[in-house]
């Protein structure tokens, strides 16, 4: 496994080992020792998602605040998606600074994004199965999150605006308060 320190402190780009021959291909897709080993992070994951979107459906920018917090470790099984993490702790020398990476089922990347870090994806591919494991339980009261278009900002989808499709939950969510 290749694990990549962003430029975000705390975020990792993982890279599996990918053996493959005339039968098909095999990875290990996690392993706590290793991942514990090669970023710092303590992160015990206790809830496993997985959703299924079509192309330009974009999803987020959200987190969840206090105890209640979540570090993520994000991958895609199908498709392709351009994955967004947004450093969102106001004493990190990268607060208000956001990553993007491709993830794709071709390419087996996955992110680690930690606690106190806002997400979200936007599909680039016909579909995409998106599965990610949390290192909390999910709080609908701790719900919080930040505009997808916000102009602080000002991320790259890589879709054309008239292409994007976004819940109304998600076109609520106010714009960043820096």
């Amino acid at each position: 496994m290749k694990v990549t320190e962003t430029k975000l402190s705390g975020c990792f780009i993982i890279e599996p080992t990918k053996l493959g021959d005339s039968r098909g291909y095999f990875f290990e897709s996690f392993n706590e020792r290793t991942f514990q080993e090669q970023t710092g992070s303590t992160a015990r994951f206790v809830q496993d998602n997985q959703s299924f979107s079509t192309r330009g459906v974009l999803r987020g920018l959200h987190a969840q605040r206090g105890e209640y917090a979540q570090a993520k470790l994000v991958r895609v099984l199908q498709g392709a998606v351009l994955d967004v993490m947004v450093d969102a702790r106001p004493e990190s020398p990268t607060f208000g600074q956001y990553e993007t990476v491709e993830l794709s089922a071709e390419n087996n990347l996955q992110a680690f994004i930690p606690r106190g870090f806002l997400h979200g994806f936007v599909v680039l591919s016909d579909t995409a199965t998106f599965f990610y494991k949390c290192d909390n339980f999910y709080h609908k009261e701790a719900e919080w999150g930040v505009r997808y278009d916000d102009p602080t900002l000002a991320i790259n989808w890589q879709l054309p605006q008239d292409q994007l499709l976004i819940s109304d939950k998600d076109q609520l969510l106010p714009f960043w308060d820096i």
